[in-house]
């Protein structure tokens, strides 16, 4: 399932015009090019929406290309997570995933053309050098002594350089373009360098690599892409794009056009940064539910459809912009409350005995699994003398808006009864162990049997038939709005709760599965090892940044 087509954003109004006057015989071809150096984040899913669904929106193809021109970072491991991730975020690029790799031969011939037309040179400088020599945003730089090598000692040299003959950084291949260009991706940049490094799919077969603005341009041209479609930061290098379109012969012409990337608060969406964070240990790989990685959100629960939703939402612009976290949460809230069927879960459970509820006795009660959809059924819950109600559900000295238990006071237990406490049992430091209560029998829910009203309902799990369980509660990774180091990661973001009680029903429940914990929140059934099961909190009920901003 592709994301919802907008047909507005100007991009789309570019496109359509395009095939409108007949352009590339008004056929259109999307990429999404990932670099296989770690893994994909809730940034890249709004380009993987936009380019799928673009080409859904014209009849169009749309490639799955590894950017994978740098072996010293890049791994098969990375590449098989991307491919996983962009099908379970619901695209399929059929017989369309290629890699930059599979065109090594053809760059290399480019980049001999661009030598023959003198439009390209081996540079001997060091890298400090070159550096040195490239100017600034506000002084030109300063051409290379070896500029005026002749085609025929560019191309033995860079035929020896193919061959292995010299070092890591020893020479590198440049175009020959401007040196005093006000655009500094102009200034003579560099398109191949030598790594002795092997590659994750050529192997050794090459020493010599291209830079990712050559093989970008000239995958896309190679392929058939007629939009080009990036992100802002690649702005600058348009020009560059569109000069190797001009002096080269190659098969198409694509047209890149920018827009504005996805920042979402809370989050870094650097896969260096991110890759720092798995290797130091801070949190449990890239696939922890803390992540912004796409694997991480699912880990954690996030509903593939709901971050399609979230992107659709955001929308494509050219302004750069921060996206508030409640907008995420909000399409995945969406979601699941339509879809997730609801279970009891005392996450820090306090015992009650119903002190006249028949010793020995118990009873079925019968339990909707959606407030709003009768076709999701109902189920059963054991109901008997003792059962556990969230601690904070209880107050022995309440404040004057607490509708819940209370010395004296009464509630209604969700399905069940009305119960009143009696008496409140501590041990001998004080703290609370257990609440003796008693049961109104003829305020079963759903008899009409009485008339009497209370104003708060809880949830509930019996003491004698339920499972225990373990509890993964996720906040944002980052405490800051914007965060920009370490210092700003949240150390509350993981909670484990250990001794948690679930009805009993959840006892046939599947990995992967995801329910509404009533009044607790969302969550998904990550594990179920050595007969304990273990669930992530997806999100919360109720949006709590609205009120995080208001205090």
């Amino acid at each position: 399932m592709a994301a919802k087509p907008t047909g507005k954003d100007f991009i789309r109004q570019i496109i359509r015009n395009d095939v409108d006057t007949g352009k590339n015989d008004a056929r259109v071809c999307t990429r999404f090019p990932p670099e296989p150096n770690g893994y994909l984040h809730i940034g890249h899913a709004l380009s993987i929406c936009l380019n799928f669904g673009v080409a859904k929106d014209f009849n169009g193809n749309c490639f799955l290309r590894f950017d994978d021109t740098n072996p010293a970072k890049e791994t098969e491991d990375f590449a098989a997570a991307i491919i996983k991730d962009v099908s379970w975020l619901g695209f399929d690029w059929e017989n369309r995933l290629t890699h930059a790799s599979d065109y090594f031969e053809e760059i290399y011939n480019c980049a001999i053309e661009l030598i023959e037309d003198g439009n390209a040179y081996v540079d001997s400088q060091t890298a400090e050098e070159i550096k040195n020599t490239r100017g600034t945003l506000n002084e030109p730089g300063t051409n290379s002594p070896y500029r005026s090598r002749s085609v025929a000692e560019n191309i033995g040299l860079f035929e020896r350089m193919r061959a292995g003959e010299f070092e890591n950084g020893e020479n590198v291949l440049r175009a020959k373009i401007d040196m005093g260009s006000p655009n500094i991706n102009l200034r003579d940049p560099i398109l191949y360098r030598i790594l002795h490094l092997e590659h994750q799919r050529t192997g050794n077969q090459w020493c010599i690599y291209p830079m990712y603005d050559f093989a970008h341009t000239l995958s896309d041209a190679i392929e058939g892409t007629t939009h080009s479609l990036c992100t802002l930061e690649f702005e600058d290098h348009r020009p560059l794009y569109e000069w190797f379109l001009e002096h080269l012969d190659l098969p198409n012409q694509p047209r890149q056009i920018e827009f504005s990337r996805l920042n979402l608060e809370h989050t870094i969406t650097s896969k260096r940064k991110l890759g720092e964070l798995v290797d130091k240990n801070i949190v449990n790989g890239w696939n922890d539910p803390r992540m912004p990685t796409l694997s991480g959100m699912k880990k954690r629960g996030y509903p593939a459809s709901a971050i399609r939703d979230f992107c659709h939402r955001v929308g494509i612009t050219k302004k750069d912009k921060s996206i508030e976290m409640a907008l995420l949460e909000n399409s995945v809230r969406e979601e699941l409350d339509s879809s997730a069927p609801r279970a009891m879960a005392i996450l820090n459970p306090l015992k009650i005995t119903l002190e006249n509820y028949p010793k020995g006795s118990s009873e079925q009660i019968q339990a909707k699994n959606h407030p709003k959809d009768s076709e999701m059924g109902h189920r059963t819950m054991d109901f008997g003398r003792e059962i556990f109600i969230e601690r904070d559900d209880f107050m022995e000295e309440p404040s004057e808006k607490f509708y819940r238990l209370k010395p004296g006071g009464e509630v209604r237990l969700r399905f069940a009864y009305i119960i009143q406490c009696k008496e409140v049992i501590k041990d001998k430091d004080g703290n609370i162990t257990e609440l003796i209560c008693n049961y109104d029998p003829d305020t079963k829910s759903g008899t009409g049997s009485s008339t009497k009203k209370v104003k708060s309902a809880i949830h509930w799990v019996s003491a004698s038939d339920h499972i225990k369980a373990q509890v993964n509660l996720y906040e944002t990774l980052f405490s800051a709005a914007q965060p920009t180091s370490e210092a700003d990661i949240n150390t509350n973001s993981l909670k484990i709760l250990e001794d948690v009680v679930i009805e009993s029903s959840l006892a046939k429940a599947k990995a992967r599965e995801r329910f509404q914990f009533e009044r607790n929140g969302y969550f998904i059934l990550d594990s179920d090892d050595n007969g304990i099961k273990v669930f992530n909190r997806i999100i919360t009920l109720k949006d709590t940044w609205a009120k995080i901003k208001n205090n």
